[in-house]
């Protein structure tokens, strides 16, 4: 049998390349006149959110499957996956007649669920395990033993990392021009950035590669500090596509030894460049998915070297997150701020409070009593809006000398969590 490393080279990735040109879609390289402006350089962004099932995990879900020989085929494969991984397999078995069981976490949006059904048919059954993808992951892998399917990796195996790495051949030869510097990838597991990095580093040692992860998931961030995979203790789960408790064992090498650099993007500008895709390019991205644009103000753009390209790895969002995804955005650009209000139990409090402590520009937008019990006094959750962050300041100034007793609720507290 041969060895990882003699499965997954170039040569694995020119075959994947040419298997994968009959059944995905070769998804366009855009310039975002926005992106461009913004940061004074050309940057270019890789389509995969119009990709089939609207990802680029079909690209190694198919690769893997494909290869399988007849009597594995027989068997039936087992995966895991937050969502989009699930749905490539839920495809790739639908094509190639395999029967296909996917173990997805409680988190998993329905609209995820309801495309993987509608892409594997007859063919996939979907079973919940667990509220992570590492949990999901655990109960696939009880399953594989208890059957003897055979497991599908979302991106720990050379036959996925080979496809994922497709998007990169793709986009080298869809590069206008060879003067590009850098290009961003969005991290979860490390297949798409390890496989993508093997191609780069094979064909264009010359570009940066960087790696965009989510604060609360820094699992390849935290695999780089440690030399080694680890497992985080805990995990913010919102950017379901990368969130991985977990890095892969053969991931971790290739990102360690051929990408140059991993930078943590808060969630909160997440959300913000989820929207600015939404209402100014009109590109529709779930969290993951702009993890890569998201990147691009924190990183140190050599802008004499060169066009940047950013991944947008997935688009599959459910309408029902954005409620979350504009709070999110709203109170990490400083434009939403939540107070603990005291208010006495009498005529006029309220007025007194919008008259003396809001000015123009602030508006509330929730009020909820916490406690109705005590009759003398009612603690309130109060929501405001600014027009300005900068305008926090004279906020906080009126409420500290204001006789109502006012307490900031700050945002990542346990209170706030808790509150919201």
């Amino acid at each position: 049998m041969r060895t990882m490393s003699e499965i997954l080279d170039v040569n694995s990735i020119k075959r994947a390349a040419q298997l994968l040109s009959d059944v995905v879609k070769r998804t366009s390289l855009d310039h975002s006149s926005r992106l461009t402006n913004k940061f004074g350089v050309d940057v270019l962004l890789k389509r995969e959110d119009v990709q089939l099932a609207r990802s680029y995990k079909i690209r190694g879900a198919y690769n893997f499957i494909s290869s399988l020989s007849d009597q594995e085929r027989a068997m039936g494969v087992v995966c895991a996956s937050a969502g989009n991984h699930a749905q490539g397999v839920a495809y790739s078995c639908n094509k190639l007649g395999i029967k296909g069981k996917i173990f997805l976490p409680a988190t998993t949006p329905r609209q995820k669920r309801q495309k993987i059904m509608e892409f594997g048919g007859l063919w996939v059954e979907i079973v919940i395990g667990g509220h992570s993808y590492d949990d999901a992951s655990l109960a696939a892998r009880r399953d594989e033993i208890r059957s003897g399917s055979v497991f599908v990796h979302a991106f720990d195996d050379p036959r996925t990392i080979a496809g994922q790495a497709t998007v990169g051949v793709e986009l080298l030869e869809q590069l206008p021009t060879p003067n590009v510097s850098t290009v961003v990838v969005p991290v979860g597991g490390g297949g798409l950035i390890a496989g993508i990095a093997l191609w780069l580093r094979s064909q264009r040692p010359d570009i940066t590669i960087i790696g965009a992860e989510p604060t609360g998931a820094p699992s390849m961030t935290k695999a780089l500090a440690n030399n080694g995979p680890i497992a985080l203790e805990q995990m913010d789960s919102f950017v379901d596509g990368a969130a991985v408790g977990r890095v892969g064992d053969l991931t971790f090498p290739i990102v360690r030894d051929l990408v140059d650099e991993i930078v943590l993007v808060p969630e909160g500008a997440i959300c913000t460049e989820m929207l600015e895709l939404y209402q100014n390019e009109g590109i529709i991205t779930e969290p993951a998915g702009a993890l890569a644009t998201a990147a691009l103000s924190r990183i140190a753009i050599d802008r004499s070297k060169g066009a940047v390209v950013a991944i947008l790895s997935g688009g599959n969002n459910d309408v029902s997150r954005y409620s979350e995804i504009l709070e999110r955005s709203l109170v990490h650009e400083g434009l939403r701020h939540y107070f603990l209000v005291t208010f006495p139990q009498e005529p006029g409090s309220l007025r007194r409070f919008l008259e003396e402590v809001l000015s123009d520009g602030e508006d509330i937008v929730v009020f909820e009593y916490v406690k109705k019990s005590n009759r003398e006094t009612g603690p309130a959750l109060v929501g405001i809006d600014l027009e300005s962050p900068d305008s926090l300041s004279g906020l906080l100034w009126r409420m500290q000398n204001s006789p109502l007793e006012i307490e900031q609720v700050p945002p990542g507290s346990p209170l706030f969590t808790f509150l919201l």
